[in-house]
């Protein structure tokens, strides 16, 4: 999830867990150490764009980093606390759960999160919420912005807390059903439209969990399409696009193109426009697919320009968006086909 979310999320179940003995500071604490796995980022600053996909949520959004924090801060703190105000228990807890709850959250998101790291480097991915939802960070950000208002003394703080944190896990849990309504849709048109598919996946589309965009892979390519929780009928238009491995010989032991083939976990095409060659990543979507069938996909490396990939993540997710964008994102959301 993005930052603010990581901070309003912290700040409130810090509130919740040690907000009577330590006041604000409890949402400080929580809302610092909650954030504390995004530390990551820093590897910016000397790895390559292609390292820097696999190094972000890698070992310090693993079981193992949490533990070891868990153990060396929950440890610093008792040292530092002269008074024992705290016991070394409950601060276990505390960070424990922070740790945690950034860990958990991240595994929606479409990019992968590796719980395992060193032991295993397989990133999971459950798909349900796109890295930027308004409505789930709304509920954390109103909650935090409220506990901030109130007096340290009020003694609704716990119960306003406790109430943000239960709407935001049930709009984690609204997501969980959207999805599961979606791939059972999915694989029943499938199946009508006789495609035999090896794998698939869905995931939401830009700023909400009603319009999902659905890919079936096949041996050369994949079908591509979208679905709306909101669809009446059971048809569903699917673009298919080729993976393109022959554009790839002669690159089999680039370093940069071993790295992305892991990242994107096999979900991939490739493309030639005039001297660039372009590696999709198709688990992040289109560039407001819902409104062009052979949009460009959000994730686009230059492979024979690797310098120029420097906002990988960043470029496609709100490109060329404008207010006909938004328009059309709502229009398919409440079930409307392209050009009604």
């Amino acid at each position: 999830m993005d930052f603010i979310t990581h901070i309003a999320l912290g700040a409130t179940s810090g509130e919740l867990i040690l907000g009577k003995k330590l006041g604000n500071r409890a949402m400080i604490l929580g809302a610092a150490a909650n954030s504390l796995p995004d530390i990551d980022v820093i590897a910016t600053l000397w790895l390559s764009p292609d390292d820097n996909l696999l190094a972000h949520r890698g070992f310090t959004h693993s079981i193992l980093f949490m533990l070891l924090v868990t153990l060396l801060f929950s440890r610093v703190v008792i040292l530092l606390d002269r008074q024992k105000t705290i016991s070394h228990y409950t601060w276990f807890w505390f960070f424990l759960l922070q740790l945690g709850l950034h860990l958990f959250v991240d595994g929606f998101n479409a990019y992968g999160i590796g719980w395992f790291i060193p032991f295993n480097d397989v990133r999971f991915s459950f798909h349900t919420l796109f890295v930027v939802d308004p409505f789930y960070s709304l509920i954390l950000v109103v909650t935090f912005i409220l506990l901030i208002v109130h007096p340290t003394q009020n003694r609704h703080r716990i119960k306003l807390a406790t109430l943000g944190l239960l709407i935001s896990c049930l709009y984690l849990g609204y997501s969980l059903i959207n999805k599961y309504v979606v791939n059972n849709e999915l694989k029943n048109i499938l199946r009508k439209q006789n495609i035999s598919y090896n794998r698939y996946f869905t995931t939401p589309t830009p700023l909400n969990t009603w319009l999902w965009f659905a890919v079936a892979e096949v041996d050369s390519g994949y079908y591509v399409g979208y679905r709306s929780v909101f669809d009446k009928t059971e048809e569903m238009p699917f673009t298919f696009i080729k993976r393109n491995e022959h554009l790839l010989v002669g690159w089999e032991n680039d370093h940069s193109l071993q790295q992305l083939k892991k990242f994107s976990q096999g979900y991939y095409t490739v493309e030639l426009q005039s001297d660039t060659l372009v590696f999709n990543d198709l688990r992040f979507g289109q560039i407001t697919g819902w409104n062009n069938a052979n949009a460009r996909f959000s994730f686009h490396y230059y492979l024979n320009y690797p310098k120029e990939n420097l906002l990988v993540m960043q470029r496609g997710r709100f490109a060329n968006w404008n207010k006909q964008t938004l328009e059309s994102l709502t229009a398919r959301i409440r079930g409307c086909k392209q050009n009604e």
